[in-house]
């Protein structure tokens, strides 16, 4: 396939979710459900993807020190650390675990 063709479809693609976005009525997005769900939505987006390149290389399911990284993150998280702290943890324990060879 082209690549043009491909960027054309991609780009149609995109416009008509944004349209289909501006086309819902109001009083759906109103709706109780609908908020909750809106709120959680991103929240689980992010931890797919977080899941996804932690544990994932290629096609295979590995455990390295980006498992351990997330681990001291969710430490640090646990113990209600400050965010740029969270992140350091899982820098430090990540960098560590590829420095003594996982």
């Amino acid at each position: 396939m082209n690549v043009w063709i491909a960027i054309g479809v991609t780009a149609v693609g995109c416009y008509a979710v944004k349209l289909a976005g501006l086309l819902v009525p109001a009083g759906v997005l109103e709706k109780p459900l609908v908020k909750r769900l809106a709120a959680l939505l991103p929240v689980a987006l992010l931890a797919a993807l977080t899941a996804q390149q932690t544990f994932a290389d290629g096609q295979d399911l590995v455990l390295d020190a980006r498992a351990a990284g997330l681990a001291a993150a969710a430490v640090a998280l646990v113990l209600r650390a400050p965010f740029l702290l969270v992140v350091a943890a899982a820098v430090v324990v990540t960098a560590g675990g590829r420095a003594l060879g996982g």
